[in-house]
């Protein structure tokens, strides 16, 4: 393949990119009023009396570029899947706004690959197509790349629930014990306590107080967040709430069962990890040990023999 056409083909590649690039943020960004308000007197003469100039060629291109760019965001990772890890994950971004930044890290990932291959290409004589394959697997990483970051911030915020989970039980048996409604123990956990979980019963309490019922406010809870521990206890408030079961020794089991099993993940963790566990002791304890074991007897030997 000759040179010219080698950088045609580049350059086509890049021209695309960028095409898709500006048509994927004009799909995802919030529409101005013009937009809104145009398909509804485009028909009608404008003020110079002259008639409106049609884009109907454009706004075609922009829609089947728009289509094909929520196909392949449908085909990384669908809405649903989104919409999910975003409410488990405490985040205030929508799909749109994750599909903007899942867009731009798609298109930085073509950039790089694109570069890496322009560099292979000067150096290995790279071919064109390999080219166009490493940028369009550039574009799909970075992608999947924005997907697992999300995944991984999920998991750390429901770690970090999982954690507070029973300092926050033990808070509310003991607001309950001293008198307090539950709505004003979820208040104080609130205002005393900072984390993930304090936001989801952050959220709890402006339902109730948007006009919601403590009950629903809780099973609610029990659905939103993606900790069984958590969910478990928001469910099993819905109902002794409902039922009017007296919430102190429903507390205080639901504190005892969340100690128990943080000291069940604990050990669970420990068993995991023994091999780590044992790399101080193997790499530092015992090499010292040793060091003074046979120092003192390897310098003694060496006085003898000189």
């Amino acid at each position: 393949m000759s040179g010219a056409l080698a950088g045609a083909a580049i350059g086509a590649t890049f021209g695309l990119g960028a095409v898709v690039a500006v048509t994927g943020y004009r799909a995802v960004r919030t529409p101005s009023l013009s937009m809104r308000v145009l398909p509804y007197v485009r028909d009608l003469a404008s003020v110079s009396g002259r008639p409106a100039k049609s884009s109907e060629l454009t706004d075609a291109l922009v829609e089947k570029l728009a289509s094909a760019q929520r196909t392949v965001a449908e085909t990384v990772s669908g809405t649903a899947g989104v919409e999910r890890r975003l409410l488990n994950s405490g985040s205030a971004d929508s799909v749109a706004d994750f599909r903007a930044r899942q867009w731009s890290s798609g298109v930085i990932g073509f950039a790089l690959a694109s570069a890496l291959g322009l560099v292979l290409w000067g150096v290995y004589q790279f071919t064109a197509l390999g080219i166009l394959g490493l940028s369009f697997a550039g574009f799909v990483g970075g992608m999947y790349w924005c997907d697992v970051r999300l995944t991984a911030a999920v998991s750390r915020y429901e770690a970090q629930m999982a954690r507070e989970f029973p300092v926050v039980a033990d808070l509310l048996a003991l607001s309950v014990a001293a008198g307090e409604s539950p709505l004003a123990a979820v208040q104080r956990v609130v205002l005393v306590s900072h984390g993930p979980l304090s936001k989801e019963l952050a959220k709890l309490v402006a339902q109730v107080r948007s006009g919601g019922t403590t009950a629903d406010a809780f099973e609610a809870l029990s659905k939103r967040v993606g900790v069984l521990s958590v969910s478990r206890f928001a469910a099993t408030m819905a109902v002794a709430i409902e039922r009017g079961t007296p919430l102190i020794s429903v507390l205080h089991a639901q504190a005892a069962d969340a100690r128990e099993a943080s000291r069940r993940t604990l050990i669970e963790s420990a068993g995991r990890r023994e091999i780590l566990m044992l790399m101080p002791v193997v790499f530092l304890v015992l090499p010292t040990v040793i060091v003074f074991a046979f120092y003192p007897g390897m310098i003694a030997l060496t006085f003898v023999s000189g």
